[in-house]
């Protein structure tokens, strides 16, 4: 491995701003905000958005569709026929 050509390698805090789980990991990633843990500096980097509180892991659905796109497409437009094709003879 070639020295000097890779990024900085250190322990960071990822903490999710909704529910305040954190997560202790490793990453190239640097913040203003440093907290000690264990004697130990960490970064600690502030998550909109992790697996404690999305829905796909956490099992909640944002939006239920609660009829199916063809019945909602039948209910819009059911009645609406399509005209006849135009001939394309001239006379």
């Amino acid at each position: 491995m070639k020295t000097d050509i890779h990024p900085d390698y250190h322990p960071v805090i990822f903490q999710d701003m909704t529910t305040g789980r954190r997560f202790f990991s490793r990453s190239t990633s640097k913040s203003d905000k440093t907290e000690e843990v264990d004697g130990v500096e960490h970064y600690v980097i502030s998550m909109g958005i992790t697996s404690d509180s999305h829905p796909f892991f956490t099992g909640q659905k944002q939006f239920v569709d609660t009829e199916g796109r063809i019945d909602k497409f039948q209910k819009r437009f059911g009645t609406v026929r399509r005209s006849k094709k135009p001939s394309l003879g001239g006379n």
